[in-house]
């Protein structure tokens, strides 16, 4: 045996196979082999290994490293093995003991199923046996296991069960099978889908930056770039809470003890906005600090992605928090130096690009083997050393991304939240979406177009601002550089511990998109007539646009009232000048 660090190389004496999940040593550390070379296998092993020496045993499962999937998931706080970490601070406190393990689904509570339907029938993989209610929110769908078809020859009537009695039995071609409520599936293996579909509906997260400027599709993949302080993690809490995801699955895949301590302690606590309930009752946490084994830090991603896809396929659209894919990117560059590889830039591994891209590729919004449609979506952070979004982690998430959310550090310095810079961000599901936004508003497209372009001269004319300073500019420019300020204080800027700020429906969105822009346009003419910058910076009504944003969602129609005022004092002032 020759060991290090979480790599481990031992001498074979059975058959073995390529990501076979195997037990190291009397303890049975978990532990996955990742290379063969004639009768030598490298384990990658996802526990500590002090103290591991030549001549412990392996043990061989014949199975790849695989989750377990049933009722009970929800509101569960997992490692990156899918080990309850509850159960370990009941035994042995806040410390993961080596080798410990308890079952990843309560083998002794028993759940109310509901049969969905009938023995004699046909039925293949995902089609529903039965139903669970998992918590008040979540109602857990009974699946008929991938890759199984064959005549239901029994289905268990009402009642309770635990995961482990048999609910259902199956006769296949060769063999009848039995069906439980749990079932494993390998972490590395994306779930089976009928077909993929286009990403045509927003993932709403009530964050008017998101939504009307750079918006997410339902199925689609987003990154949160920022260096530290920049607000990553507040932007993943505030869309975990207020977006319309069925289910969050949160993997805290190596970022700080403490900012995941805080997680595990706030989601119990914090309320849904849909239900009134506690969120934790549809969320499922999967916590792997940076104190943590490296190598299981790896694989917290993977296990995160398929208890997502399962709930997916039973015709749910959920979210899945990434925090951080860097942390992640760290762990596969360690294990790469210990597996002696030759390293790209940085010293990450040349491979990294293609781990994203099976990363994120296992988004999307989807037709399950049901018929039903669900989606996945992942916003993943990250977190590039020093802010500096040119380092190779950033860079090769943004070839498999199509939202990019750059977090800004001189705006989070300004308490602006949330921290996305403007003109650095962007959406390619824009296109994708415009049908859908336009059935709510037809001049959705121009507005946007709008408002980025202004922003964008904006960022120019700053840099001007700073040689010549703001007088010495034509008034034209002053009050291109108003409106932006409009667009950012009064529309951009939300603030989260504001009641009626935090979340903002997609008509009151509207509603204020065309207010600023009719008072960017009416301000244009009037300059255009020579009326001073001065005089319109001074109107009564700016300052009733930049207090909207605290108007009622259900209030959202009064907006558009000041329209009517904007045209009423800018008219009143051309005529008080003659022009």
């Amino acid at each position: 045996m020759w060991i290090s660090g979480p790599v481990v190389r031992v001498t074979t004496h059975q058959p073995a196979r390529m990501m076979e999940m195997v037990f190291v040593s009397e303890e049975r550390l978990i532990g996955e082999i990742i290379r063969l070379r004639g009768d030598e296998a490298i384990i990658q092993v996802y526990e500590d290994t002090t103290g591991l020496e030549a001549g412990m045993p392996v043990f061989g499962t014949g199975a790849p490293l695989s989750v377990e999937l049933g009722p009970g998931l929800v509101s569960t706080i997992y490692d990156g093995l899918q080990r309850p970490l509850a159960k370990f601070v009941e035994r042995s406190g806040p410390w993961i003991d080596r080798g410990g393990r308890f079952p990843s689904l309560d083998p002794v509570r028993r759940w109310a199923f509901r049969p969905a339907t009938s023995a004699g029938i046909t039925v293949e993989g995902g089609m529903v046996l039965g139903t669970v209610q998992e918590s008040a929110v979540i109602t857990h769908r009974i699946l008929v296991p991938p890759r199984v078809r064959g005549t239901l020859r029994w289905l268990a009537p009402e009642g309770e069960y635990t995961v482990a009695e048999p609910i259902a039995s199956i006769q296949t071609a060769s063999h009848e099978t039995t069906v439980t409520m749990r079932h494993s599936w390998p972490v590395r293996m994306a779930r089976p889908v009928r077909r993929r579909l286009r990403p045509s509906i927003p993932l709403l997260t009530g964050q008017r930056i998101i939504d009307a400027l750079f918006p997410l599709a339902k199925g689609g993949t987003a990154m949160i770039p920022g260096g530290f302080g920049t607000g990553k993690t507040v932007m993943q809490h505030q869309l975990a809470k207020w977006s319309d995801a069925d289910l969050i699955v949160y993997i805290g895949c190596g970022e700080r003890g403490n900012e995941m301590t805080n997680v595990l302690k706030e989601f119990p606590h914090l309320e849904d906005p849909k239900s009134g309930r506690p969120l934790i009752e549809r969320t499922i946490l999967v916590a792997n600090t940076s104190n943590m084994p490296v190598a299981a830090r790896e694989a917290s991603i993977y296990t995160g992605l398929t208890l997502a896809e399962y709930y997916r396929d039973m015709g749910l659209d959920v979210a899945v928090m990434a925090d951080s894919t860097s942390r992640w990117a760290e762990a596969l560059r360690e294990i790469s130096g210990r597996l002696e590889e030759m390293p790209a830039e940085e010293g990450f591994p040349a491979y990294l690009g293609t781990r994203l891209a099976e990363f994120y590729e296992r988004a999307g919004r989807v037709e399950t083997l049901n018929g039903q449609e669900g989606s996945l979506s992942i916003i993943g952070a990250v977190s590039p050393p020093g802010g500096d979004l040119s380092e190779p982690v950033t860079q090769q998430t943004r070839r498999f991304v199509r939202c990019f959310w750059a977090l800004d550090r001189e705006l989070a310095s300004a308490r602006h939240f949330p921290a996305i810079q403007p003109v650095e961000s962007y959406s390619e599901y824009a296109q994708d979406l415009l049908n859908w936004w336009l059935d709510h508003e037809p001049e959705w497209a121009r507005l946007r177009e709008h408002v980025v372009d202004l922003l964008r001269r904006d960022r120019r004319l700053q840099q001007l601002v700073k040689l010549v300073g703001e007088e010495a500019l034509p008034d034209e420019q002053k009050l291109a550089l108003y409106a932006a300020r409009l667009w950012r204080e009064a529309f951009l800027q939300q603030s989260a511990f504001e009641p009626i700020d935090r979340y903002t429906t997609v008509e009151k969105q509207l509603a204020m998109m065309r207010v600023i822009d009719h008072w960017y346009e009416r301000a244009s003419e009037l300059i255009k007539r020579h009326v001073p910058f001065y005089r319109l910076a001074e109107l009564p009504v700016n300052e009733r646009i930049m207090r909207m944003k605290l108007t009622p969602n259900e209030e959202a129609a009064t907006i558009l009232h000041l329209v009517q005022e904007i045209d009423t004092e800018m008219e009143t002032l051309a005529q008080s000048l003659q022009v």
